[in-house]
């Protein structure tokens, strides 16, 4: 029996094939197309079969809507039917400067919330620029101190009791990572949690040490005020919230450890909203990569959620995932609560 080598049939599907002499192969090249069974010419290569075959089983690409033309109203309510009376807003900007020039300012115009957090401003303090300034909100910053790098961001139309910024913790407050307000009668905390890095760099320090004092810091709030946690959690937290989950299991956002510590979140008291009322809906996702065109072909993860203390379950009313609009690698997602 000649020896047999491995070949890649479809996407991520390994055969084992007997080796074949070059005649052979280019017998077989002459009949039939390894992935679809059409006759092929003899002379075409693999490269253009593959690429007609690609282009034959390509979904339509995704086209967003305008901003202009969506529609922001709903009449959501919460399980006892109360109509839902706060709006909370999140969005990795990916940068302040380029969501400005984005005019990113006219979704929060056509949004109106009554809160908005930001992630990933990328701006130093006495560098946010004065466009930033909203008529009718209070605007509150936190940067890294590495210009350029992560920070983040929260208005509000109704001024805190109280604001502050980091973990309280010097090796995690470095970077702008964690903005933590308190209102009458909650917390809101939003957040761009760190990424674990390509090659995974960071991940000891993410799951071990991040995550821990994180989950510590919203359940000594919660023991107080119920709290609603936001932002860029950097994590697709099980595999229907990604669209390729296979062969991803090692890329950061979604090692079992991250996976694990978002389960560990939750499981102290806190649910995913999203997943609360949508337990099952796929494509549902808030990032997609710059590269390879995977927006319009919809390869996204959902990393960007409202994280809520459990006894706020009652007063959920909707955690929507705007989709369509355009600025960011990031879309804004939206929670509506009856408080």
């Amino acid at each position: 029996m000649p020896p047999k080598r491995k070949s890649t049939k479809g996407e991520g599907e390994t055969v084992e094939k007997p080796t074949k002499t070059k005649k052979a192969k280019k017998e077989a090249e002459a009949v039939t197309n390894e992935t679809e069974g059409e006759a092929v010419p003899e002379k075409k290569s693999n490269s253009k079969k593959k690429a007609e075959n690609d282009k034959k089983e390509e979904k339509p690409l995704y086209v967003p809507v305008p901003l202009e033309k969506l529609d922001m109203s709903s009449t959501a309510t919460s399980t006892d039917g109360r109509k839902w009376n706060i709006k909370v807003v999140s969005w990795n900007i990916n940068g302040i400067r380029a969501w400005l020039e984005k005019d990113g300012l006219a979704y929060i115009e056509r949004e109106d919330p009554d809160i908005m957090c930001v992630q990933e401003t990328k701006c130093a303090l006495d560098q946010i620029p004065d466009k930033c300034k909203i008529d009718g909100y209070h605007a509150y910053w936190s940067s890294a101190e590495q210009p350029g790098y992560a920070g983040t961001g929260l208005y509000s139309k109704v001024e805190p009791i109280d604001i502050s910024y980091g973990l309280g913790i010097e090796k995690h407050d470095t970077e702008g990572r964690l903005i933590t307000a308190e209102f009458k009668n909650f917390f809101v905390v939003t957040s761009y949690v760190p990424n674990a890095g390509r090659g995974l760099p960071r991940l000891d320090y993410r799951t071990k040490e991040w995550d821990v004092d994180l989950s510590a810091h919203l359940k000594k709030l919660d023991s107080k005020k119920p709290v609603i946690f936001c932002g860029d959690l950097n994590v697709a937290h099980q595999e229907i919230d990604l669209a390729k989950p296979k062969g991803n299991n090692k890329t950061a956002g979604f090692t079992k450890e991250e996976r694990q510590g978002f389960t560990n979140l939750l499981s102290g008291g806190f649910i995913d909203s999203f997943r609360h009322l949508y337990a099952e809906r796929e494509g549902a996702y808030t990032f997609w990569t710059y590269m390879m065109n995977s927006r319009a072909k919809d390869i996204g993860w959902r990393l960007d959620y409202f994280v809520l203390s459990e006894r706020l379950t009652k007063d959920l009313c909707d955690s929507i995932i705007r989709k369509d609009v355009m600025g960011s690698d990031h879309c804004p997602i939206v929670l509506l609560m009856a408080l």
